[in-house]
């Protein structure tokens, strides 16, 4: 399970260092992909083929949506290898769509892990409280699914 909030930055290969408490789940080589956030996912393989397996796989292709949402994860994913060093190397068009310049954070998210520019997770922060959410609001939109 990935857990925890972690500064870091990119350097000038477009390399990222894993936080060391990420790299043995992700056995050295996992897919990279955009998320529907602003952000990027980094999925350990079996997690992604998983995804793919119960998620991707299942939308009817009659369905245009369902074509659109399919070329989404697939077009902007990449197989990446973490290197003896810990790094991985985030593709230029991965590295554009999350506004990934130098400073980002590594977010454990469960069974994946989000990187984030800076500036894209400072603007999920609410202004009054810099906190990522209203804890209580979105835990009652929530309420179907138990919170």
């Amino acid at each position: 399970m990935f857990v925890g909030k972690y500064y870091n930055s990119i350097d000038s290969k477009s390399r990222i260092i894993v936080p060391a408490k990420f790299r043995d789940d992700l056995e050295g080589r996992c897919i990279i992909a955009k998320s529907l956030d602003k952000c990027l996912t980094i999925y350990p393989r079996k997690q992604w083929e998983k995804f793919v397996e119960e998620k991707l796989d299942i939308l009817p292709t009659g369905n245009p949506q369902a074509r659109k949402l399919k070329r989404h994860f697939y077009s902007s994913a990449a197989e990446c290898d973490v290197d003896k060093q810990g790094r991985l190397t985030i593709p230029q068009e991965l590295k554009e769509y999350a506004g990934i310049e130098k400073d980002l954070i590594t977010v454990g998210s469960d069974k994946t892990i989000e990187i984030w520019s800076r500036q894209n997770w400072d603007d999920e922060l609410d202004p009054d409280t810099g906190e990522l959410m209203n804890a209580s609001e979105v835990a009652e939109s929530m309420e179907q699914y138990g919170f």
